[in-house]
């Protein structure tokens, strides 16, 4: 099994505070936790929603709105816990970008939901947590048809949990010297160690997982298919780069790697580079904090260049554009096929900005001006219209329809602040 180090941020009134019971803060903005852990190669990151500490659903919706803002610079997983009483809040956890949800196996509310947002979500999106092995052992059979994983929050009951269920489980430590992590990863159903240990300790990640890799523990790391002895190498001993966004599939940039930097990408999962006018290695986003997280890496069928697949952080170009690319040289009139996703992304930007610019005698903007149950009533004239034209055998009046119903339903995507890439995401998952 492989083992991972899971930092964790608890939530509380929009900052990150030190712990379920010790709301001192210890970073106003949890965003820049999560692009220190972004940086360190965590392999995940739990989330704990402490909202229900304070008064009324404003506070829990406002940290649903928080978690949905680190979902969306996470480069790793991000598990979302605390404060659910029923499936809605399992689902608003999922919808804000969460990969999986923990219920909390210490409150009875938890327990009784737990085969329904299974069957609802999915197995593999539910976790519960539990500090008792008496709790999973009197849940067993439960927990092991509904639940992928546990998140164990006393450490002291690793042997207990290992000897009441067979499901892997995170261990969550908070004070522990760093050489008794390799004791806790040498349990055969410890799928990880989570808690201030490795928030204390997040900059110490790629060491420690070093030091696993030397005591014989697999950890989450890249694992080369090819060595830097077998590329061809220009003359001057370099292999170009070319470099493409993960999602979008554009070329961003096109840039030079040693073996020094070859090396560093893979052990670190960020793109680095050679930079030949400097002659010294080059971390791509190391002073402009537009960092490049690898998501694959493939060699051409000569063996002389590298196609990176990368997770891009702002842009690509130093000029401040997306991509290097911009220079046309000349062309040649076609027709584009269009990638849908961005023709999506263009038409929503265009209703976006008629929210924000009015435009006198826009359609768009007389929607926006009418209000939500206006946009709803359009939006289900046109759903019934689909109906309608799905009869005719005539093809053509139904791509009509669901043109209508898709620009009637992208202005309800901008009044309620949902972007498409959120959209995807949850189809992909699914």
């Amino acid at each position: 099994m492989i083992k991972k180090f899971v930092p964790c941020i608890y939530l509380y009134r929009g900052h990150a505070v030190k712990g379920l019971t010790d709301t001192a803060v210890v970073e106003v903005d949890p965003l820049r936790l999560v692009q220190i852990y972004n940086k360190n190669n965590a392999d995940g990151l739990i989330v704990f929603d402490m909202s229900e500490r304070e008064d009324g659903d404003e506070a829990h919706e406002a940290a649903l709105d928080r978690i949905k803002d680190i979902c969306a610079v996470a480069e790793m997983d991000v598990i979302g816990a605390g404060n659910i009483k029923r499936m809605e809040d399992v689902k608003k956890l999922l919808y804000a970008g969460c990969r999986r949800a923990v219920l909390d196996y210490r409150r009875e509310d938890n327990i009784v939901v737990t085969e329904e947002v299974s069957l609802k979500f999915g197995r593999d999106k539910i976790l519960a947590s539990y500090e008792d092995a008496d709790t999973v052992a009197q849940h067993r059979e439960l927990l092991e048809r509904y639940v992928s994983e546990l998140i164990l929050l006393n450490p002291h009951q690793i042997r207990e949990t290992e000897s009441a269920i067979g499901l892997p489980f995170l261990v969550q430590v908070n004070q522990i010297a760093l050489n008794k992590l390799m004791e806790i990863f040498a349990y055969k159903q410890v799928s990880g160690v989570t808690g201030n240990t490795i928030n204390d300790n997040c900059f110490e990640i790629m060491a420690l997982k070093g030091l696993c890799r030397e005591n014989g523990i697999k950890v989450e790391t890249f694992e080369a298919a090819y060595q830097w002895e077998d590329f061809k190498k220009n003359n001057d001993g370099l292999v170009p780069v070319i470099v493409q966004d993960y999602r979008t599939q554009e070329v961003l940039m096109m840039a030079y790697m040693n073996q020094e930097a070859y090396q560093q990408t893979l052990r670190t999962g960020q793109m680095t580079y050679f930079s030949r006018s400097r002659s010294e290695l080059w971390l791509k986003g190391e002073t402009s904090g537009h960092y490049q997280y690898v998501k694959s890496l493939a060699a051409d069928c000569d063996m002389d260049t590298i196609l990176a697949k990368v997770s891009q952080v702002g842009v690509a170009c130093h000029t401040g554009a997306r991509s290097c690319f911009f220079n046309k040289i000349a062309r040649k009139e076609y027709e584009v096929i269009e990638n849908p996703l961005q023709v999506f992304e263009e038409v929503l930007a265009v209703i976006r900005d008629r929210k924000i610019h009015p435009k006198e005698g826009s359609y768009t903007n007389y929607l926006f001006d009418k209000g939500i149950d206006k946009i709803l009533k359009k939006l289900g004239e046109e759903a019934t219209e689909i109906v309608i034209a799905a009869k005719n055998p005539n093809a053509n009046e139904i791509k009509y329809e669901i043109s209508d119903f898709l620009y009637h339903m992208m202005v309800l995507m901008v009044e309620k602040d949902v972007s498409w890439e959120e959209i995807t995401t949850e189809l992909a998952n699914r």
